[in-house]
């Protein structure tokens, strides 16, 4: 997209598969996953977003107050946690169908929820962290779509209003956000760029309007050096329902996850 925005439909377009909820997956760009600090943006937070732990079947939740990272599970400890799902999504007014509607959860925080509820059946003990933006994304579409081109113009990196605080002790990590101008959000950036995944297996998912995956898993392998790049999961916003749970089970049953039912 160039500099100057487009006009209103040639954003609309862009940027559609972006708003479909928010939730996470790195197109284009350098969503690097070396060793650093940044910035990045959530979806529609309404405050800092806990982690859930293990079996939890549903993705963390907002809560009061500032928001606190879950730490990395302790090296050593039986029973921890080894998977650590971690995902942006954006609720509020999204792209559908070339119409909009006001979705109450973003389409990538439903399918966070999924693949969260498909781990726990397979008996994969696993964290979910919600990232969230430090300055929250408007719930209007358009203004969404101005601002992230305003980001992807300014190679921006957000500020996280709760950032991961570390992922030492995760050995798969599954990285979900939406596609926004065929990229992931400025925000991701933030996310991979704080953290070193050497030698951590790393699978991206994504909801979308019309770019799939895109580039996401050539980006990720050029981002994240010393990582093992895995095959991604690409769904449409739109369907994310109905074509989510298969979709999702179908993903994960091609991976071996630590702690896994055969």
């Amino acid at each position: 997209m160039s500099r100057a925005l487009q006009p209103q439909l040639g954003r609309r377009i862009a940027l559609r598969g972006a708003l479909l909820g928010g939730g996470l997956a790195l197109v284009t760009g350098p969503a690097a996953c070396s060793t650093g600090t940044s910035g990045a943006q959530p979806d529609r937070p309404s405050g800092a977003a806990r982690s859930s732990t293990a079996g939890d079947t549903t993705p963390s939740k907002p809560r009061d107050g500032t928001g606190t990272s879950p730490p990395g599970p302790a090296p050593g400890d039986e029973g921890r946690a080894r998977v650590l799902l971690a995902y942006f999504s954006r609720a509020g007014e999204n792209y559908h169908y070339g119409d909009r509607v006001d979705l109450a959860v973003g389409n990538t925080e439903v399918l966070a929820g999924i693949i969260s509820a498909r781990l726990s059946q397979l008996g994969v003990k696993h964290d979910v962290h919600r990232l969230d933006a430090a300055d929250p994304y408007p719930d209007d579409y358009d203004a969404t779509v101005a601002r992230n081109v305003r980001e992807q113009d300014a190679d921006a990196r957000p500020a996280l209003a709760n950032p991961v605080e570390s992922i030492d002790g995760y050995d798969v990590v599954l990285v979900g956000s939406p596609i926004w101008n065929v990229r992931p959000p400025m925000l991701m950036h933030t996310f991979t760029e704080a953290h070193d995944f050497t030698g951590k297996d790393v699978h991206p998912f994504v909801t979308f309007a019309v770019s799939g995956l895109g580039a996401t898993e050539r980006e990720y392998t050029r981002a994240c050096p010393g990582a093992n790049i895995g095959e991604g999961l690409a769904v449409q916003g739109e369907t994310v329902h109905a074509d989510g749970p298969t979709a999702a089970a179908d993903w994960l049953g091609r991976m071996r996850l630590p702690g896994q039912r055969t």
